[in-house]
């Protein structure tokens, strides 16, 4: 195809190594056991590292795809949940009103 040789991988593979050795971390695992009561999966990040240098040697289509699509479908899980917090347009009213001595008791 043309357009292979000037395709990139969405992140560098040193990107995706970074991010298997800080998910390997003793402390991501610590955190992510004591949050969450499991430990978490490093799995996609080793192979989207795989996959990357294997596109960046061999320029293959497979490999390509399934960077795609693990990026799309990271993509897609962070945004499956909503905001917490209502974006505003404009500060509230009564923004720099003075604060009441019965607020803080």
């Amino acid at each position: 195809m043309a357009g292979e040789e000037f395709w990139r991988p969405p992140r560098a593979c040193a990107d995706y190594w970074s991010e298997w050795k800080l998910c390997r971390s003793i402390r991501n695992l610590y955190h992510t056991y004591y949050t969450y009561g499991e430990t978490p999966s490093c799995a996609q990040w080793k192979k989207d590292y795989k996959n990357c240098k294997e596109w960046e040697r061999t320029k293959s289509a497979t490999a390509k795809d399934l960077l795609c699509d693990s990026e799309r479908a990271r993509v897609a899980k962070k945004q499956k949940y909503a905001p917490v917090w209502k974006m505003r347009k404009n500060p509230p009213a009564d923004w720099n009103s003075p604060i009441g001595e019965e607020n803080f008791k």
